[in-house]
């Protein structure tokens, strides 16, 4: 089992388990909307993409079946458990 992170920590492609969200870096508003998308403890995620030219911002992410953008400082407040590499198809 590896190190607990956080998500925009994560490789690309790399799947990992929702551990613990610090709303209080996040307005009420973009956490209301974070759970409306799925973002929540227990949750799986996958990182898919980042932002162009080094800037990381937003990032791509897979929940369930979606996938949503978040911004690198809401990435920094959701610390996720990796789980075992994915396997590129």
């Amino acid at each position: 089992m590896q190190t607990p992170t956080t998500v925009d920590q994560l490789s690309l492609k790399q799947s990992a388990e929702i551990v613990a969200i610090d709303w209080t870096a996040i307005s009420e508003t973009e956490g209301r909307r974070l759970r409306a998308l799925g973002i929540d403890e227990g949750v799986a995620v996958e990182k898919l993409h980042k932002g162009m030219f080094g800037l990381n911002d937003p990032i791509a992410l897979r929940v369930g079946r979606m996938m949503i953008a978040v911004r690198k400082a809401h990435a920094q407040a959701i610390s996720v458990q990796p789980v075992a590499a994915t396997i590129a198809a």
